[in-house]
């Protein structure tokens, strides 16, 4: 078997076996087959596309060409959740407390954010003691005894995938229906879960800024898991706003505290409901999703959310008491609000920049190298659709700076007001199940 002659079958547009794409992926790993070969190929599957079968193909043997978690001394229907990124998006920190008090094993891999703001651990290391630092062991008898645990992701999970990533960053084969499923989802299969959850973004402040994009990439994800052994399902939801109100590592853990305690921004808490009522139905912990809903709802105001978020923190050697106490957390010493120039409506906020404004701050990290300042950020007091007054505070800013000059020009730039009525955008654009 040649790579030319497979560089120039997926060149005329044929469907590739599982052999010839096993082949590629073995020796590109294992450095046997050079970059310009591989980038060949990259840009002929960008072009001529792959089919659902090549797809499935291609993220086994991702998820083969490194480690593999097994979760299956986990009592019960592991069920993982992926989000394709947004700004604001803490999903991740309150559903796995709610979920696991119902009863579903959440065993998460999380890593550390480029971006906007940290990553679930960077966020989750605001509390104090709070570690991922923990064995196989431990994490296993962690979510048995809990059925919450929270782990780094290992060093050599799919390194298949870094290898490609790397390369389609530099030859302009990222934007790959094809190439983006099998890397979200050679991830989430290797991470052992036996179902899965995905938030698909859209929007502004998503990877995919059209809803068409959005459906095209739920369904070839939801194609692969299925394809693959995993029962996976996806829901479109929006990020032309930042979702919830605070967009910073301490103040995101705020944010989900209020929110398991039933005191969270309305599209947060509704966005945690139908992705946590979906995890609960694959879980088997409920016959339907307006079930699953209700008692996830009933968790959330009758303290056991909270209590297992409590539970979950201290198994880790966090505070649990910042429950009750958040300002144990790193505090800004700077609080600045943005006032409104002009009275109306507010008509758009670009995610995107928003978020770049917290990173600008020092929220999150523009290279790998840089480093987070947890107490920093900003907390939103309009979204779209909202009256404004002039002079009223669009936002505050935390800052650890006393020169943020650059920040709120970027902010400015990034909200509109407008003289005529405008309706907030959908939260939920829809669900991909097959």
């Amino acid at each position: 078997m040649r790579m030319y002659d497979i560089i120039q079958k997926k060149r005329d547009g044929e469907q590739l076996s599982e052999q010839e794409i096993r082949f590629f992926i073995d020796g590109y790993t294992k450095g046997e087959i050079p970059d310009y070969q591989v980038s060949a190929l990259l840009m002929a599957v960008f072009f001529q596309d792959m089919t659902e079968e090549e797809r499935a193909a291609l993220t086994s043997a991702m998820v083969d060409s490194g480690d593999k978690i097994d979760l299956s001394a986990i009592s019960g229907i592991k069920v993982d959740k992926h989000s394709t990124g947004g700004v604001g998006d803490t999903t991740t920190l309150i559903l796995a407390p709610l979920v696991a008090s119902l009863g579903v094993p959440v065993a998460k891999m999380s890593g550390r954010g480029l971006g906007h703001t940290g990553g679930t651990i960077d966020k989750l290391e605001a509390i104090p003691g709070f570690h991922v630092e923990i064995t196989s062991d431990e994490f296993i008898n962690l979510v048995n005894k809990n059925k919450v645990a929270v782990v780094g992701q290992t060093g050599n999970l799919t390194p298949a995938d870094k290898k490609l990533y790397s390369l389609r960053d530099v030859t302009a084969t990222v934007n790959s229906i094809p190439l983006i499923a099998s890397s979200i989802m050679s991830k989430k299969i290797a991470s052992g879960a036996d179902a899965i959850v995905l938030d698909v973004k859209t929007g502004a402040g998503a990877f995919m800024k059209e809803l068409d994009e959005a459906n095209e990439l739920a369904a070839a994800m939801v194609s692969i898991g299925n394809r693959v052994g995993r029962n996976t399902m996806a829901v479109i939801s929006d990020m032309s706003q930042p979702l919830g109100n605070a967009i910073g590592n301490a103040l995101e853990v705020k944010e989900a505290i209020d929110t398991l305690k039933g005191e969270g921004p309305e599209d947060l808490t509704e966005l945690c409901l139908t992705l946590g009522s979906q995890m609960v139905v694959l879980a088997n912990k409920a016959d339907s999703l307006e079930q699953a809903k209700e008692q996830l709802k009933a968790n959330l105001t009758n303290g056991k959310a909270l209590e297992k978020f409590k539970v979950f923190l201290e198994s880790q050697g966090g505070d649990p008491s910042v429950a009750d106490n958040p300002e144990i957390m790193p505090q800004a010493s700077h609080k600045v609000e943005l006032p409104a120039l002009k009275s109306g409506i507010v008509s758009e906020m670009v995610a995107d920049n928003i978020g770049t404004a917290a990173m600008m701050l020092g929220a999150g990290r523009a290279t790998k190298e840089s480093e987070i300042d947890l107490a920093v950020g900003i907390i939103l007091h309009k979204k779209i659709g909202d009256h404004v007054s002039e002079g009223e505070p669009l936002l505050t800013i935390y800052a650890n700076n006393e020169d943020i000059s650059d920040v709120k020009e970027k902010l400015y730039a990034s909200i509109t007001v407008s003289d005529q009525p405008v309706e907030a955008p959908p939260l939920i654009y829809g669900t991909v199940t097959e």
